[in-house]
């Protein structure tokens, strides 16, 4: 890195943010493309109350860009002086960028679920989708399949959090409770887990019983640290095609490097450095 005083800054807050891979795939992509003495890419670990002193900060230090992760992706929109039309839509930010003193959050989590998927099977219209959770991750994968036509299905711990991401949708998605998986399940096409169950504490655990899945679905895990969760081992097991939330994370991160630097993303250099 050739770090300067005129370099840029760019940062990752979330709670956790240890695992975090962003720095090393933007800052790799940074070398590769030579402007690694104009941007740099670190992470925080910021509590979700601490989220408005963050945004003064961007501010004041005349920092670049902000990715939000979990759990800020909500409560970082309250501070900030424009939102895309997109992120709006979806209800959450995961990306914020300072151009001189206005700050406008984007959410590029919506292209980080539809490309793979896309990549994988082509088309999504007219595929039948579950989605666990109705969190921030969980409306922008929301937002992104039922753009590109799939039917959707939210099964969230409460109905009333599913039924509320409906409404925000347009009522273009229909909710279960967690309950009622065993019937639904294994009817989708495509399995979402938008929660953080499989990461951290909760590593050996899975959101979806090994039971409702079956050959010829597809499952797609947010959760990319570990690598491969109890629901994606499971799934390889039961026949199922499964994509990693690396990939997620890969092509979130493309678009938020293209707004950040105003340059094509080197998708392969960001894949390598994540996947060694």
């Amino acid at each position: 890195m050739n770090i300067s005083g005129k370099t840029k800054l760019c940062v990752i807050i979330g709670d956790p943010v240890d695992h975090s891979l962003s720095p090393a795939m933007h800052n790799a992509a940074y070398k590769d493309l030579g402007i690694d003495d104009e941007f740099v890419f670190v992470a925080s670990h910021v509590k979700v109350e601490n989220v408005k002193d963050v945004v003064q900060a961007v501010r004041v230090m005349n920092i670049r860009g902000l990715t939000c992760t979990i759990p800020h992706k909500l409560e970082v929109m309250r501070y900030l002086d424009e939102i895309d039309p997109i992120a709006e839509k979806i209800g959450a930010v995961n990306t914020v960028v300072n151009e001189n003193g206005t700050l406008k959050g984007y959410n590029t989590d919506w292209l980080g679920t539809v490309i793979p998927l896309e990549n994988k099977i082509g088309s999504l219209n007219g595929k039948s989708v579950a989605l666990i959770g109705a969190g921030g991750a969980a409306r922008a994968m929301a937002y992104g399949v039922i753009e590109k036509g799939a039917h959707l299905t939210i099964f969230n711990r409460t109905k009333d959090k599913a039924e509320k991401l409906a409404e925000e949708l347009g009522k273009r998605a229909q909710t279960r409770t967690l309950e009622e998986m065993a019937q639904e399940m294994p009817k989708q096409d495509i399995i979402l887990n938008a929660t953080s169950v499989g990461m951290g504490k909760q590593i050996d655990q899975t959101p979806v019983p090994k039971e409702y899945i079956h050959s010829g679905q597809i499952v797609f895990d947010a959760v990319y640290a570990p690598r491969e969760t109890r629901l994606l081992k499971e799934s390889n097991k039961q026949g199922a095609v499964t994509i990693q939330g690396i990939e997620m994370l890969l092509y979130q991160g493309t678009a938020q490097f293209e707004l950040y630097t105003g340059r094509i993303a080197p998708v392969d250099v960001m894949r390598r450095v994540l996947h060694e």
